[in-house]
Protein backbone atom coordinates (compact mmCIF):
# COMPACT_ATOMS: atom_id res chain seq x y z
CA UNK A 1 0.00 0.00 0.00
CA UNK A 2 1.33 3.45 -0.90
CA UNK A 3 -0.46 6.62 0.15
CA UNK A 4 0.01 9.58 -2.20
CA UNK A 5 1.99 12.37 -0.49
CA UNK A 6 -0.30 15.20 0.59
CA UNK A 7 -3.51 13.11 0.43
CA UNK A 8 -3.83 12.65 4.21
CA UNK A 9 -2.09 15.69 5.74
CA UNK A 10 -1.53 19.25 4.56
CA UNK A 11 1.86 19.19 2.82
CA UNK A 12 4.49 21.65 4.07
CA UNK A 13 2.12 22.76 6.86
CA UNK A 14 5.15 22.88 9.17
CA UNK A 15 6.42 25.82 7.08
CA UNK A 16 3.24 27.88 7.59
CA UNK A 17 2.86 30.45 10.40
CA UNK A 18 0.45 28.11 12.22
CA UNK A 19 2.67 25.09 11.70
CA UNK A 20 5.72 26.96 12.97
CA UNK A 21 3.92 27.64 16.25
CA UNK A 22 3.48 23.90 16.80
CA UNK A 23 7.01 23.24 15.62
CA UNK A 24 8.29 25.63 18.28
CA UNK A 25 7.09 23.17 20.95
CA UNK A 26 9.77 20.67 19.88
CA UNK A 27 12.50 23.32 19.61
CA UNK A 28 14.30 25.46 22.19
CA UNK A 29 16.33 28.44 20.92
CA UNK A 30 16.63 26.78 17.52
CA UNK A 31 17.81 23.51 19.07
CA UNK A 32 15.80 20.27 19.15
CA UNK A 33 14.24 19.34 22.46
CA UNK A 34 14.79 15.76 23.58
CA UNK A 35 11.94 13.89 25.24
CA UNK A 36 12.04 10.91 27.58
CA UNK A 37 9.44 8.15 27.65
CA UNK A 38 6.96 10.11 29.80
CA UNK A 39 7.76 13.61 28.52
CA UNK A 40 5.87 15.43 25.80
CA UNK A 41 5.76 18.88 24.18
CA UNK A 42 3.91 21.52 26.19
CA UNK A 43 1.27 23.37 24.16
CA UNK A 44 -0.39 26.63 25.17
CA UNK A 45 -4.18 26.32 25.81
CA UNK A 46 -5.14 27.90 22.48
CA UNK A 47 -3.09 25.27 20.62
CA UNK A 48 -4.44 22.16 22.35
CA UNK A 49 -3.91 19.06 20.21
CA UNK A 50 -4.34 15.35 20.77
CA UNK A 51 -1.26 13.12 20.76
CA UNK A 52 -1.20 9.98 18.59
CA UNK A 53 1.45 7.39 19.45
CA UNK A 54 3.04 4.79 17.18
CA UNK A 55 5.68 2.14 17.82
CA UNK A 56 8.01 1.59 14.87
CA UNK A 57 10.58 -1.18 14.51
CA UNK A 58 13.67 -0.30 12.45
CA UNK A 59 15.02 -3.26 10.48
CA UNK A 60 18.03 -3.69 8.21
CA UNK A 61 21.33 -5.52 7.86
CA UNK A 62 24.30 -4.35 9.91
CA UNK A 63 25.91 -1.11 8.72
CA UNK A 64 23.05 0.26 6.59
CA UNK A 65 22.57 3.23 8.94
CA UNK A 66 19.63 2.35 11.21
CA UNK A 67 21.04 4.15 14.25
CA UNK A 68 22.15 7.09 12.09
CA UNK A 69 18.65 7.41 10.62
CA UNK A 70 16.98 7.46 14.03
CA UNK A 71 19.55 9.99 15.27
CA UNK A 72 18.82 12.20 12.25
CA UNK A 73 15.06 12.03 12.88
CA UNK A 74 15.56 12.89 16.56
CA UNK A 75 17.98 15.77 15.95
CA UNK A 76 20.89 13.92 17.55
CA UNK A 77 24.46 13.71 16.31
CA UNK A 78 24.82 11.18 13.51
CA UNK A 79 27.64 8.78 14.46
CA UNK A 80 30.79 9.33 12.38
CA UNK A 81 31.66 5.63 12.40
CA UNK A 82 29.60 2.44 12.51
CA UNK A 83 29.22 0.72 15.86
CA UNK A 84 26.95 -2.30 16.22
CA UNK A 85 23.94 -1.51 18.41
CA UNK A 86 23.95 -3.78 21.47
CA UNK A 87 20.51 -4.93 22.58
CA UNK A 88 17.49 -2.70 21.92
CA UNK A 89 17.71 1.08 21.69
CA UNK A 90 14.50 3.17 21.84
CA UNK A 91 14.14 6.80 20.80
CA UNK A 92 11.09 9.07 21.00
CA UNK A 93 10.41 11.66 18.29
CA UNK A 94 7.51 14.14 18.20
CA UNK A 95 6.16 15.69 15.02
CA UNK A 96 3.10 17.97 14.47
CA UNK A 97 0.91 17.60 11.39
CA UNK A 98 -2.45 18.86 10.16
CA UNK A 99 -5.06 16.49 8.72
CA UNK A 100 -6.27 17.53 5.29
CA UNK A 101 -9.94 16.53 5.60
CA UNK A 102 -10.76 17.74 9.11
CA UNK A 103 -8.19 20.53 9.49
CA UNK A 104 -7.22 19.12 12.92
CA UNK A 105 -3.68 19.59 14.14
CA UNK A 106 -2.24 16.53 15.89
CA UNK A 107 1.01 15.75 17.66
CA UNK A 108 2.45 12.42 16.54
CA UNK A 109 4.74 10.53 18.90
CA UNK A 110 6.99 7.94 17.27
CA UNK A 111 8.72 5.34 19.43
CA UNK A 112 11.56 3.96 17.30
CA UNK A 113 12.97 0.56 18.29
CA UNK A 114 16.42 -0.12 16.86
CA UNK A 115 18.32 -3.36 17.43
CA UNK A 116 21.70 -4.64 16.29
CA UNK A 117 21.72 -7.54 13.84
CA UNK A 118 24.04 -9.62 16.03
CA UNK A 119 21.68 -9.33 19.02
CA UNK A 120 18.70 -10.31 16.86
CA UNK A 121 20.48 -13.46 15.75
CA UNK A 122 21.78 -14.33 19.21
CA UNK A 123 18.63 -13.82 21.29
CA UNK A 124 15.33 -15.30 20.14
CA UNK A 125 13.20 -12.99 22.29
CA UNK A 126 14.40 -9.68 20.78
CA UNK A 127 12.52 -9.75 17.46
CA UNK A 128 9.17 -10.62 19.14
CA UNK A 129 9.80 -7.82 21.68
CA UNK A 130 10.47 -5.31 18.90
CA UNK A 131 7.36 -6.37 16.99
CA UNK A 132 5.03 -6.58 20.01
CA UNK A 133 2.32 -3.91 19.67
CA UNK A 134 4.25 -2.31 16.81
CA UNK A 135 2.36 -0.24 14.25
CA UNK A 136 4.93 -0.23 11.49
CA UNK A 137 8.33 -1.45 10.34
CA UNK A 138 10.97 0.58 8.51
CA UNK A 139 13.15 -1.57 6.26
CA UNK A 140 16.47 0.10 5.51
CA UNK A 141 18.94 -0.38 2.70
CA UNK A 142 21.99 1.71 1.88
CA UNK A 143 22.48 3.38 -1.50
CA UNK A 144 26.18 2.52 -1.11
CA UNK A 145 25.58 -1.22 -0.59
CA UNK A 146 23.73 -3.13 -3.31
CA UNK A 147 23.64 -6.27 -1.16
CA UNK A 148 21.52 -4.45 1.44
CA UNK A 149 18.81 -3.93 -1.20
CA UNK A 150 19.13 -7.53 -2.41
CA UNK A 151 18.67 -8.66 1.22
CA UNK A 152 15.36 -6.82 1.67
CA UNK A 153 12.97 -9.44 0.18
CA UNK A 154 14.10 -12.22 2.53
CA UNK A 155 14.24 -9.77 5.42
CA UNK A 156 10.72 -8.48 4.79
CA UNK A 157 9.37 -12.03 4.61
CA UNK A 158 11.20 -13.09 7.77
CA UNK A 159 10.47 -10.04 9.91
CA UNK A 160 6.80 -9.60 8.95
CA UNK A 161 5.86 -13.26 9.35
CA UNK A 162 2.67 -13.32 11.41
CA UNK A 163 2.38 -9.52 11.31
CA UNK A 164 0.93 -8.85 7.88
CA UNK A 165 -1.13 -5.84 9.02
CA UNK A 166 1.91 -3.79 10.02
CA UNK A 167 2.69 -0.77 7.84
CA UNK A 168 5.84 -1.47 5.85
CA UNK A 169 7.99 1.39 4.52
CA UNK A 170 11.38 1.13 2.84
CA UNK A 171 14.04 3.79 3.43
CA UNK A 172 17.19 4.21 1.38
CA UNK A 173 19.94 5.64 3.57
CA UNK A 174 23.20 7.42 2.62
CA UNK A 175 21.42 9.11 -0.31
CA UNK A 176 23.95 11.95 0.08
CA UNK A 177 26.84 9.68 -0.94
CA UNK A 178 25.87 9.66 -4.61
CA UNK A 179 29.51 9.42 -5.72
CA UNK A 180 29.64 5.98 -4.09
CA UNK A 181 26.13 4.86 -5.08
CA UNK A 182 25.81 1.13 -5.68
CA UNK A 183 22.02 1.11 -6.20
CA UNK A 184 20.57 2.42 -9.49
CA UNK A 185 17.16 3.88 -10.29
CA UNK A 186 16.45 0.73 -12.31
CA UNK A 187 17.20 -1.38 -9.22
CA UNK A 188 14.70 0.66 -7.21
CA UNK A 189 12.07 0.52 -9.95
CA UNK A 190 12.34 -3.28 -10.10
CA UNK A 191 12.07 -3.53 -6.31
CA UNK A 192 8.99 -1.29 -6.18
CA UNK A 193 7.34 -3.21 -9.00
CA UNK A 194 7.87 -6.48 -7.15
CA UNK A 195 6.98 -5.37 -3.61
CA UNK A 196 4.59 -2.41 -4.08
CA UNK A 197 5.95 -0.63 -1.02
CA UNK A 198 6.56 3.10 -0.48
CA UNK A 199 10.23 4.10 -0.72
CA UNK A 200 11.72 7.14 1.03
CA UNK A 201 15.25 8.47 0.74
CA UNK A 202 17.39 10.00 3.46
CA UNK A 203 20.75 11.64 3.88
CA UNK A 204 22.94 10.12 6.57
CA UNK A 205 25.06 13.12 7.58
CA UNK A 206 24.66 15.86 10.15
CA UNK A 207 22.97 19.06 9.01
CA UNK A 208 24.11 22.67 9.51
CA UNK A 209 25.25 23.86 12.91
CA UNK A 210 24.50 27.02 14.86
CA UNK A 211 26.95 29.89 15.24
CA UNK A 212 28.85 28.13 18.04
CA UNK A 213 30.00 25.55 15.50
CA UNK A 214 28.97 22.65 17.74
CA UNK A 215 25.20 22.65 18.20
CA UNK A 216 23.05 21.22 15.41
CA UNK A 217 20.61 23.70 13.85
CA UNK A 218 17.18 22.39 14.91
CA UNK A 219 15.16 24.11 12.17
CA UNK A 220 17.52 22.99 9.40
CA UNK A 221 17.59 19.45 10.78
CA UNK A 222 13.80 19.22 10.78
CA UNK A 223 13.68 20.50 7.19
CA UNK A 224 15.93 17.59 6.17
CA UNK A 225 13.67 14.92 7.71
CA UNK A 226 10.19 16.46 7.33
CA UNK A 227 9.43 14.34 4.23
CA UNK A 228 10.16 11.14 6.18
CA UNK A 229 8.13 12.14 9.26
CA UNK A 230 5.22 13.30 7.08
CA UNK A 231 5.40 10.02 5.14
CA UNK A 232 5.19 8.03 8.36
CA UNK A 233 2.23 10.09 9.54
CA UNK A 234 0.30 9.63 6.29
CA UNK A 235 0.74 5.86 6.07
CA UNK A 236 0.18 5.13 9.76
CA UNK A 237 -2.82 7.44 10.16
CA UNK A 238 -4.43 6.13 6.96
CA UNK A 239 -3.98 2.57 8.17
CA UNK A 240 -5.70 3.52 11.44
CA UNK A 241 -8.66 4.88 9.48
CA UNK A 242 -8.82 1.72 7.36
CA UNK A 243 -8.76 -0.52 10.45
CA UNK A 244 -11.55 1.59 11.99
CA UNK A 245 -13.65 1.16 8.83
CA UNK A 246 -13.70 4.91 8.14
CA UNK A 247 -12.00 4.76 4.73
CA UNK A 248 -11.51 2.00 2.15
CA UNK A 249 -8.19 0.22 1.88
CA UNK A 250 -5.98 1.33 -0.99
CA UNK A 251 -5.02 -1.03 -3.72
CA UNK A 252 -1.25 -1.72 -3.83
CA UNK A 253 0.56 1.02 -5.71
CA UNK A 254 4.04 2.13 -6.59
CA UNK A 255 4.00 5.65 -5.18
CA UNK A 256 7.41 6.89 -4.09
CA UNK A 257 8.29 9.78 -1.84
CA UNK A 258 11.75 11.04 -2.63
CA UNK A 259 14.13 13.24 -0.69
CA UNK A 260 12.63 16.68 -0.23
Amino acid sequence: MAVSPGSVIVPDWHKSPEGKEYLATILRKNKRKFFGLIERPVLPPQMAADTVSYKIFVSGKSGVGKTAMVAKLAGLEVPSAHHETTGIQTTTVYWPAKLRDSGRALIFRFHFWDCGEAALKKFDHILPACKEKADGILFLFSFTDRSSLDDLPSQISRVTEGSENLIKIVIGSKFDQFMHADVTERDLAEFRQAWRLPVLRMKSVNGPRLADGRTLDGHAGLAHVAHVLNGLVEHLWYQDQVMAGLVPALQPGTEETSLG
